[in-house]
């Protein structure tokens, strides 16, 4: 707002700031003014504030409102919101702008970034505000690529999986845990947001734990499954399968998994999803808790490293399901 107003009256040059503020319909005095001055310095759209003898925009801010094309806008504006650190450890952590319910987010904002309980209402507002700005509508999954470029069509996916988590410590291992589990929320004891929440709460964090970078696929508005995600499902190190309520998209891509031979695969599922009789009986399940308490987490994490951990080094001494299934065969 504040660029884009120094450009209309003032032709884009540096400008004191009560001539700034009267361009935009505010007293220069007002705490209203001082707060856009200092969010728009934040974004790293302009330089000054209002004791300054001028305010100009910085080149970020000056390719914003003269910008060549749509497109160019879109990426400078999406580099505007990524200059907030807050906004962009949120973004990344949930692999896009899809929050899950207050409940949930409200543990995460505090336990992974620190922002207090008493901000989170103000700070989800105004993130989600920022999002549409940036090209993000609200409501869907949309993805940040961090070497892709914004084309026409902003709103589509340009890969049909996404890394949500890389291990700190990799030792020189390249290591990859491709996840299948639910996308959406079908039963109405799940609320929104939940395997999101489940994701990046608790997989990724045990998988990173464990070694593995961890990827997943992106699903919008389509059970169809891609040509790519088969392959990831097949090649991949390792696969974590959430078998929470027995979701027939999961079952099937755990069927293919399982058909190769020497493809360890790490399954889970939450406490309250009922056994699986074939797999139950046959193959180890850990059963994470489903409330996803703060307390419940730093259970859950750890426990869940060991498991992925053990499901890999073992991929060469256990049996795998066909095996179980020929042995039993042969038995009768």
């Amino acid at each position: 707002m504040l660029a884009t107003k120094i450009k209309e009256f003032n032709g884009g040059r540096a400008w004191p700031p009560q001539d700034v503020a009267k361009a935009v319909g505010i007293s220069s005095r007002s705490t209203n003014f001082q707060y856009l001055v200092a969010a728009a310095r934040e974004f790293g759209i302009v330089e000054g504030n209002i004791r300054s003898p001028n305010i100009q925009i910085t080149d970020l801010g000056r390719t914003i409102v003269y910008a060549s094309s749509p497109k160019e806008e879109l990426e400078k504006k999406r580099e505007a919101f990524f200059q907030i650190k807050a906004f962009k450890d949120v973004f990344d952590h949930y692999g896009g702008n899809n929050l899950p319910e207050m409940t949930y987010l409200s543990n995460t904002l505090q336990r992974e970034f620190e922002i207090p309980t008493e901000q989170h209402e103000e700070f989800v507002k105004l993130f989600r505000e920022n999002c549409v700005t940036a090209g993000y509508p609200v409501g869907s999954e949309k993805i940040k690529f961090e070497h892709s470029e914004p084309d026409d069509r902003v709103d589509e996916p340009t890969s049909a999986t996404r890394i949500v988590g890389t291990p700190k410590d990799t030792k020189g291992t390249k290591l990859k845990a491709f996840v299948i589990m639910p996308f959406a929320e079908h039963s109405s004891s799940r609320p929104a947001g939940f395997f999101s929440e489940v994701l990046s709460s608790i997989i990724t964090p045990a998988a990173t734990s464990a070694g593995f970078l961890v990827e997943t696929a992106i699903r919008q508005g389509s059970d169809i499954i891609q040509s790519t995600i088969i392959n990831e499902l097949l090649n991949a190190d390792l696969v974590i399968a959430d078998l929470t309520d027995h979701n027939p998209n999961v079952l099937f891509e755990l069927g293919l998994r399982i058909s190769e031979k020497k493809k360890p695969v790490a399954l889970i599922k939450s406490k309250d999803t009922g056994r699986l009789f074939d797999v139950d009986n046959m193959m180890r399940v850990y059963d994470y808790d489903q409330n996803l308490w703060p307390s419940t987490v730093a259970t859950d994490v750890p426990n869940l490293t060991q498991h992925f951990s053990a499901a890999w080094k073992g991929r060469n001494s256990n049996l795998t399901y066909l095996d179980i299934l020929r042995r039993g065969a042969g038995a009768e």
